[in-house]
């Protein structure tokens, strides 16, 4: 199959006939809401995935997922494969081809050099990366000539398809990008605000945590697609007024996100003027421990580097918090049809989900009894337990919305019952998933003991994503605090069984090592998790062509999106 027709995916005869005689950007605005607002269009910035999103409508990968979690070609004609000669024997190199005639949105020609230029962008030993362990394992990216891309693995690897595939890893301009390399990264408010693209829309205007207006991509390579003219991406706000201009007041076409309680979601569908539109795949909402001791008293490098956490790498306390948290009664109250409880990191696909731990039940008998064993007491009786004098006193964070406020009220309370006492901070999302190196109050600083947030991978492949918990993947100044080891756990074994499945082959033993790697990461307090999240979106009666895709991108198929007749 060609590029072409596998981009239209599952709309595809719908698409072709309505876009028969239509022109590009004939069906006028298209108005997006997304009340975490974006603050860079480089994904490669910020582990947000508000960001990463905004920046699918301009910057592509080579491949991506379509809603099955099927990988499909995206700036290539064919995936490389073993049986197709794309992908040698041995397993240590792949070989792309770029599509022939694909332009940046500059009049100039994409080539394998913008290519090997990213991998040299987001490895620069003193620039920060987001996603770099997108890039691991490759020794070398090569260029041999204008359409050809040569990637080499430094052992074999079953799954070669990570670099440059998927919503986070997409290809930058070398021209644009030339001068942001290593530590000016960050510095360059241009490219990064307005990079140049290959995807269906250009950016006209881009207000850091408001508002992005794109405009149709002259020089996109599907004849008549877009079909919307301009996009405004609206920011800001909060989950239930983003659904409401949706659902309700019909102000906005499409509203991301909507992690609403189940009685607002039903409440608002019998205006009759949207509806929404969820799909399942391997989101989960988690609590992340904080490895490291955020002491404020600390200066900020101690804070989140150097100094261990005073008790929460003791297994007996994380293990009774876990124990302590009614799951059941989380997801009842914040997700109802939506959420699904969850013990594991990576619940899907199937045969990454773990069946090692019960948490289906909340157990506070258990988790005293855990604590007391352990001698973590109440000595002062206040009700507050100690660990070696020091109090089991937790700052809680996350972002500003209502599902997330309602879940740390019920957590403190359930903690409260097995003498943890727990403080609540919530910060705007566009904050909180920004990628401001100077802000303290991104979720990669991390100045906090406990977390909560959720995030996921593309694909039905999680190699990458277990990734996250590599010694060395952990955000630090020095990379800008970049990086996606948001707890700082650190455990060799773990780096070591990650080895491991780099070459291990099929689904059966990748998914053995896989469901060790989760174990390995809950045992060890890495996180708790608590919902495996559907993802929800609000979407208007007046649009069409919208397919939700919970392995990639929700606007992955954006050129395909048009007005309703």
């Amino acid at each position: 199959m060609t590029a072409r027709t596998l981009l239209l995916g599952a709309t595809a005869s719908i698409a072709m006939a309505a876009s028969a005689q239509a022109e590009r950007g004939s069906d006028g605005e298209l108005r997006l809401l997304y009340w975490q607002a974006p603050s860079t269009l480089n994904p490669f910035l910020s582990g947000g995935r508000k960001d990463s999103e905004a920046a699918g409508l301009v910057l592509e990968p080579l491949a991506r997922f379509d809603e099955r979690g099927v990988l499909t070609p995206w700036l290539v004609d064919e995936i490389p494969t073993v049986e197709n000669g794309g992908v040698r024997e041995d397993l240590t190199q792949i070989t792309w081809k770029l599509s022939p005639g694909v332009t940046w949105s500059d009049g100039t020609p994409l080539t394998s050099a913008d290519v090997k230029f990213t991998y040299d962008y987001c490895t620069h030993p003193e620039g920060g990366c987001a996603h770099q362990t997108k890039f691991d394992g490759i020794t070398s990216v090569e260029a041999p000539d204008a359409q050809t891309v040569v990637i080499t693995f430094d052992a074999p690897t079953p799954n070669p398809h990570v670099a440059f595939v998927g919503l986070e890893s997409p290809v930058l301009q070398a021209a644009q990008f030339a001068d942001c390399l290593g530590a000016t990264a960050s510095t360059c408010t241009e490219a990064n605000f307005n990079p140049i693209r290959t995807g269906p829309f250009v950016v006209d205007e881009f207000k850091p945590n408001d508002v992005i207006i794109y405009s149709a991509n002259d020089r996109f390579r599907l004849e008549g697609k877009p079909h919307f003219g301009k996009v405004t991406l609206k920011g800001g706000g909060d989950a239930a007024s983003a659904a409401r201009a949706v659902m309700e007041t019909g102000e906005f076409d499409y509203a991301w996100n909507q992690q609403l309680a189940p009685d607002i979601i039903k409440s608002m569908e019998a205006s009759g003027k949207g509806r929404f539109i969820s799909e399942f795949g391997p989101t989960v909402e988690r609590l992340v421990l904080n490895h490291s001791n955020p002491d404020p008293s600390l200066g900020p490098d101690e804070r989140s580097i150097i100094k261990p956490h005073p008790f929460l790498q003791d297994p007996a306390i994380y293990k009774a918090m876990s124990m302590a948290i009614d799951r059941p009664l989380l997801v009842e109250v914040g997700y109802g049809p939506a959420g699904k409880v969850t013990c594991n990191w990576v619940p899907a696909p199937e045969w990454h989900n773990s069946d090692t731990f019960d948490c289906d039940e909340q157990d506070l008998e258990g988790a005293n009894k855990l604590l007391d064993d352990a001698g973590i007491v109440d000595t002062d009786g206040d009700g507050i337990r100690e660990k070696d004098g020091v109090p089991l006193k937790v700052l809680y964070q996350t972002s500003t919305n209502a599902v997330r406020q309602d879940t740390q009220e019920l957590v403190k309370m359930m903690w409260a019952d097995i003498g943890i006492e727990t403080e609540l901070r919530n910060i705007n999302a566009s904050v909180y998933f920004g990628g401001d190196a100077g802000s303290p109050d991104t979720f990669q600083k991390f100045y906090a003991d406990v977390q909560m947030y959720s995030n996921t991978f593309g694909g039905t492949d999680p190699q990458g994503y277990f990734g996250n918990g590599l010694c060395d993947k952990a955000p630090t100044p020095e990379k800008q605090w970049q990086g996606e080891n948001i707890s700082r756990y650190c455990n060799p074994e773990f780096d070591a069984l990650f080895e491991e499945l780099k070459t291990a082959v099929g689904n059966e033993a990748r998914g053995a090592i896989g469901r060790r790697l989760n174990d390995m990461a809950i045992e060890d307090g890495m996180m708790i998790p608590l919902v495996h999240r559907g993802r929800v979106s609000a979407q208007s009666n007046t649009l069409e062509g919208v397919v939700m895709n919970a392995w990639d991108s929700e606007l992955w198929n954006i050129h395909d999106w048009r007005r309703a007749d």
